[in-house]
């Protein structure tokens, strides 16, 4: 007890009467040092202390501003000197937890103060954002934590967020990150050609499409990808084994042919008429081409070839993924590949995490590495943003951060952006509910649920006991009691919802430059985001676009209204300008940001298509708007006031062209019901070319491939493609390929006739 004797004198020679509560200064300082075992409490530890609780007992003496509204003994100033022993613990999580104490001196710096009266501070650990007008509670004059995103100090503490997590949401169940989204200023989505084709000739092609990106200049992971003279195309098939009978209960597995097995195909591109198979890659996986080296995000490896020789392509490189990591997204920007992997989160084996094993040795991630938001969230998985230089294959971790069931990750020219969603809490829910209608239940009641909200127990407990709680009164009514009280519950619930909808679900969205990977800012805004379209950064702002609303609390039989939203953040991601109350009872289904503009489609029964003008960040509104049957899951701008939509009416592909040049009275110019019931254009963007030049574009389909014009602002079929399995298309001079499974069929854009055809 020598150090923890030592630490109470410093105490009390600030304040004897603090002896009177030793117990409860023995109890928190026990479970704060508990947290940070290694720390050793010598002699510098206790000047550094004794100092630090000097200067707090000065401040608190000539402290004169009213907010502060200090006292010398009692709860506040106890709050105080736990405040200084957790700064000299290093015990992050506790005041990283939003309403908790913030500590007096973090060792950091404020970046920007908001208008709101919010300050944004970043530390050696990270970012916080702090309420400089509210205190942490209880009479503390400490400022109150509204959000962070922070290392781990410890594997303790990342194992007590993973417990915290797990009582949110009762199971710690996770879902699929959304995949990182690459934007910039400028018309999205072109597919012009390389820079080193200059002119055709007989050696290189004029023209040659690249995948369909958000911004030239930065690839994106494809099954197919082509420099102009090669096409490289990774279908990957899938074959499985077949169970032949052999008589009683006895079977015998029989195997595809090898031949058959999914490879990535080297293919003889131009000129068109020498279609051929120059050599195969016994890989297969998402492709990235980087000069002469070529890509293949396998299962669970990473290989670079060296295709200067198309008909003898060399592996240089390999990077093996530990079992635990996988591949997620990936992003080719300026010579480097951005990596995205997750593992499974594990408190009971938490860390070190081992990443990858290459040439160049292991890479392994410390609980200390990791980032989290301040707030507990959904978590059971650890996301690793790493950097991969092509040529050498040299692969480094940068940034590991753990997500949410609903993260997103977006990526500009200038910084990477993670979002983390926020469920309801239907606890916080119940509460409020309660107390803004105490009329509804007894008060006992509502106490009890009161109480039972303190208790150490998953939320899901918790909920599941409320529900016990409310049923047993509900029986102890009569019929007539009990009509009136389902029936005033579900009205109440609804009206409750519709006040506090922007309140029940919130996402945060840290931005992360680009330069050195480093986290610079943190904000906080209502609902939640879609996919990658629903952010983009343009001008130094980001514009968001969420759905609000529409939670289903099955235990009151209470839906919530839906409505969209659309944020303008400046670089310290704060809200500058804002739209509200979009397409009421309706969520969004597309979203698509260009320059200044924006359009966005929600949809419950028709499809409403906003036009929005972002010209003024701080003053963003609707221009128009257009009812229509049906909707559109992907937008494709053709110019800033032509846009494609791709979705569905009435259970068939839906074809729709959006003129926008009188941004007040949008009109759907031309529209096209295809008779196919799937797109993959609708799972991703990668399936949909454009060529502007013959004013045409591609679209796969179940049945076989679709060449669209567009002229004179008219949707007309120009050439179906049968007899392929058709997954991707390219054009190569005044060639489309159409590559399927199986086979690549070749057309003359100027005819639409087949000139050739190969057989994978």
């Amino acid at each position: 007890m020598t150090d923890l004797n030592k630490i109470l004198e410093e105490i009390y020679k600030i304040d004897p009467s603090l002896k009177n509560r030793e117990g409860e200064i023995i109890k928190a300082i026990g479970a704060l040092s508990a947290l940070r075992p290694e720390v050793q409490i010598d002699e510098a530890f206790m000047a550094s202390l004794r100092a630090k609780l000097d200067a707090e007992a000065r401040t608190m003496k000539t402290a004169t501003k009213p907010h502060f509204n200090f006292q010398f003994s009692g709860t506040p100033y106890l709050a105080r000197v736990f405040a200084v022993f957790l700064v000299m613990l290093g015990a992050v999580y506790f005041y990283n937890m939003p309403g908790a104490p913030m500590p007096p001196d973090l060792g950091g710096k404020t970046i920007s103060e908001n208008k709101d009266g919010t300050v944004v501070v970043e530390t050696d650990k990270g970012i916080v954002i702090v309420d400089k007008n509210q205190t942490s509670g209880d009479g503390g004059a400490a400022p109150k934590i509204l959000s962070g995103f922070v290392k781990f100090s410890s594997d303790a503490e990342y194992r007590e967020y993973l417990a915290e997590a797990e009582k949110i949401s009762g199971t710690g169940s996770f879902g699929q990150m959304r995949t990182m989204a690459v934007q910039d200023v400028g018309i999205a989505n072109p597919t012009s050609a390389p820079a080193m084709l200059e002119g055709g000739s007989a050696e290189a092609p004029a023209r040659v499409s690249e995948t369909n990106v958000q911004v030239a200049g930065v690839d994106e992971p494809d099954i197919l990808k082509t420099d102009g003279k090669e096409i490289y195309f990774s279908p990957q098939s899938s074959y499985y084994y077949r169970m032949m009978p052999m008589g009683g209960a006895e079977s015998m597995m029989i195997a595809p042919p090898d031949d058959n097995q999914a490879k990535t195909h080297v293919i003889k591109a131009f000129p068109a008429t020498s279609l051929a198979e120059d050599s195969s890659i016994e890989k297969t996986g998402n492709l990235l081409l980087s000069g002469k080296i070529l890509t293949v995000f396998g299962n669970q490896e990473i290989s670079g070839y060296d295709i200067s020789d198309p008909k003898k392509p060399a592996e240089k490189w390999v990077i093996n993924l530990d079992g635990r990591n996988s591949v997620v997204e990936a992003r080719l920007f300026n010579g480097l590949m951005y990596l995205i992997t997750r593992t499974q989160a594990s408190r009971y084996d938490p860390c070190p995490i081992p990443l990858f094993e290459s040439a160049g040795g292991k890479i392994i991630v410390p609980c200390t590495g990791i980032y989290h938001p301040s707030r507990p969230v959904q978590v059971s998985t650890n996301y690793h943003l790493s950097t991969i230089d092509p040529a050498s294959g040299k692969i480094a971790e940068k940034i590991s951060f753990v997500g949410s069931y609903n993260s997103t990750v977006y990526m500009s020219r200038n910084a990477i952006y993670v979002a983390y969603g926020h469920e309801p809490d239907m606890l916080n829910f119940f509460l409020g509910l309660f107390t803004e209608n105490a009329d509804i239940i007894p008060q006992d009641i509502t106490d009890r649920i009161t109480k039972l909200a303190g208790y150490d127990i998953s939320n899901s407990s918790k909920i599941a006991e409320i529900s016990v709680i409310l049923e047993d009164f509900r029986t102890s009514l009569n019929d007539d009691e009990r009509l009136k009280l389902e029936s005033e519950m579900e009205n109440r619930g609804k009206e409750y919802l519709k006040k506090h909808k922007r309140e029940l679900q919130k996402t945060d969205i840290v931005r992360i430059a680009i330069d050195d990977l480093k986290v610079k800012s943190l904000g906080t805004i209502p609902g939640t985001l879609l996919n990658q379209f629903a952010l983009d950064e343009y001008k130094g702002n980001l514009r968001a676009a969420t759905t609000v609303g529409g939670q289903w609390f099955g235990g009151m039989g209470t839906s919530g209204e839906s409505e969209n939203d659309v944020y303008v953040m400046d670089g310290n991601l704060s809200v500058i300008g804002k739209i509200q109350g979009l397409g009421l009872t309706e969520r969004i289904y597309s979203a698509r940001f260009i320059q200044d503009k924006g359009y966005l489609v929600t949809f419950r029964q028709v499809d409403p298509f906003f036009v929005l003008d972002l010209a003024n960040p701080k003053n963003p509104k609707v221009s128009g708007e257009l009812k229509i049957p049906g909707y559109s899951s992907y937008l494709h701008p053709i110019t800033k006031d032509l846009i494609i939509g791709v979705g569905m009416e009435s259970s068939k592909v839906k074809i729709s062209l959006f003129d926008t040049s009188d941004p007040k009275n949008p009109v759907e110019a031309s529209k096209y019901s295809l008779n196919e019931y799937w797109t993959d254009v609708t799972n991703t963007h990668h399936a949909f070319l454009l060529d502007d030049k013959h004013k045409i574009f591609f679209m796969p389909g179940s049945q076989g491939g679709y060449i669209f014009s567009y002229e004179s602002n008219k949707l007309a079929l120009k050439k179906a493609v049968s007899g392929i399995s058709a997954k991707r298309a390219v054009y190569i001079d005044d060639f489309l390929y159409v590559a399927g499974d199986n086979k690549i069929i070749v057309l003359d854009e100027n005819t639409w006739e087949r000139v050739k055809e190969l057989d994978l």
